[in-house]
This record gives structure tokens, sequence and C-alpha cells, in this order.
């Protein structure tokens, strides 16, 4: 299946994505509908939505999120994202992990807020792993209110849980999604371009949190079978490669903390 080339990242574009996108609003419209429309609606991974790896030090992982956090896509939540990243974890720090997914298929970073956060941050955790945007990039809501969305998850967090990590994924790369037409496709590569530059500023300012820095590969065997979510194989891929690329971005400071928390923790964005 070929994904096709890219859109040009020109920073103009990306500022105006939201108006741009109101331009095209009724072939863009209309193409989201028909879409919507044809494409197969998979469940959400089965319960339960926790699991535990065995080793010294158990190190207590948070999915945060959205359909990807909710595991659409696999069968169970352990061959899904928040199992997949607890293995990468596992394989990479030596520790055991004990992991818990809170989240929603189709749910807005502001749903995520109203909703879902409370029950995330009624356990402690030692790392979240945050996964939002694709539905506000998707409902072309403004970079402003993202962006106090995501600052009011991070501070939520930071307050219950001082001294552990943040790792937020980059958004989806719709314009590798051969699955849109265009120019919806376009239209939400921009809009999701734009919100995820917006987020990374927030995060870059706070010295426990770091962003993906690119998106995963999306390889051979990739997709479920709507094209839309990850498969198995690809949770797999997409969590071994976001734990990699941060590893030696200060992800590896997990590995050599006490409790899981650190106490003197790393800037992980110093050079």
């Amino acid at each position: 299946m070929s994904l096709g080339a890219v859109p040009e990242r020109k920073p103009g574009l990306l500022r105006a994505s939201r108006a741009l996108a109101m331009l095209q609003s009724p072939v863009v419209l209309t193409q989201g509908r028909r879409l919507k429309a044809s494409t197969p609606h998979l469940p959400e991974a089965a319960l339960p939505w926790t699991g535990e790896l065995a080793g010294p030090d158990p190190l207590r992982l948070l999915v945060l999120g959205d359909s990807t956090a909710a595991g659409v896509g696999a069968a169970t939540q352990a061959e899904a994202l928040p199992g997949r990243l607890a293995d990468a974890l596992h394989a990479r720090t030596g520790r055991g992990i004990r992991w818990r997914a809170v989240g929603k298929n189709g749910a807005t970073s502001l749903e995520i807020v109203d909703r879902f956060l409370e029950d995330a941050l009624s356990e402690p955790a030692d790392l979240l792993f945050l996964s939002i945007g694709a539905n506000d990039a998707m409902t072309m809501r403004g970079a402003g209110a993202f962006v106090r969305d995501v600052r009011r998850i991070l501070d939520a967090f930071e307050a219950r849980n001082p001294g552990a990590t943040v790792l937020m994924s980059s958004l989806p790369v719709f314009g590798r999604f051969a699955l849109l037409p265009q120019p919806l496709r376009t239209a939400l590569f921009r809009h999701a371009l734009a919100l995820e530059a917006a987020a990374r500023r927030v995060v870059e300012a706070r010295p426990r949190t770091m962003m993906s820095s690119d998106p995963p590969p999306y390889a051979e065997g990739f997709w479920a079978p709507d094209l839309f979510h990850p498969g198995p194989s690809g949770y797999r891929d997409w969590a071994d490669w976001a734990v990699g690329e941060a590893w030696g971005r200060g992800l590896e400071a997990l590995a050599r903390s006490e409790g899981g928390r650190l106490s003197d923790p790393p800037d992980l964005h110093a050079e």
C-alpha cells in the first residue's frame, strides 16, 4: 500500500492550518462523514486494563489518552500500547513494571481532562505516557484550547506524582494515512502538526517531561484492519521505538532511579 508523499511542512501554512481547513470545509466535512461511515469501527481492548511484569523495584507506568491508550486495534491491552510499552521498559530497565491504562476511543484532550483525569491520578505513577491530540486535530480544535488541556494534564500529574517522568507521544502523521482522501489528508496533517508544535513548547519548558521527536515508522503490518489504528505488531513497533527514541534523551534514568522516582531529576531537555 503506497502512503504517498507527505505534504510540505511550511510554518506559515501550519499557523493557518485551521483557517485553511475551514476554507475547504464543504469538501473536507463531506469526506470526513463518508470516511466515518465506511471505516470499520473496532472495539477497545478487552479488560483488564492493568498488568504486571515481574522484576525488582517495579516501575509504575500509566498510559493515558484516546483510542491508542484504549487499545483499539488489539484484542487485549497486553498486546496494545500499554502492554507493549511495559515490555519495552522491562527489557530496557531490567525492572518490574506495573502498568495501567486509562482513556477512551475518540476522546479529545478536553474529554480526557473532564472525564478521565481524576481516575488516572487515583493511583501513583512513576512514568506517564500521554497519547492525545489525534481527535483534537480531527475536530479542528484550536491550538490554544489544546495547549490549555495539555498543561492541565501535566500540572495535575506532576502535583500528584512529584519527581515522576512524562513522555508525550507526537501526533499521528495523517499525511501518511493512505485511507484519507485529499484534501482531508493534507488538512488533518497540517493541523496535527500545528497542535503538536504548540504542545511541544509546553513540554520543553518542563524538565521531567519530553515529547517524541518524530512519529514511529509506519512499517509493513503496522495497521489494524481499519487502516487507521495500529494493530498488535504496530503497537509493538511503536512502543519499542518510543522507548528507544527517548532512552538516550533521559529516559534511561528510570533504570537507575530508586523506587521509580528521581531524587534529583535531570532536565530531559539539557544539552
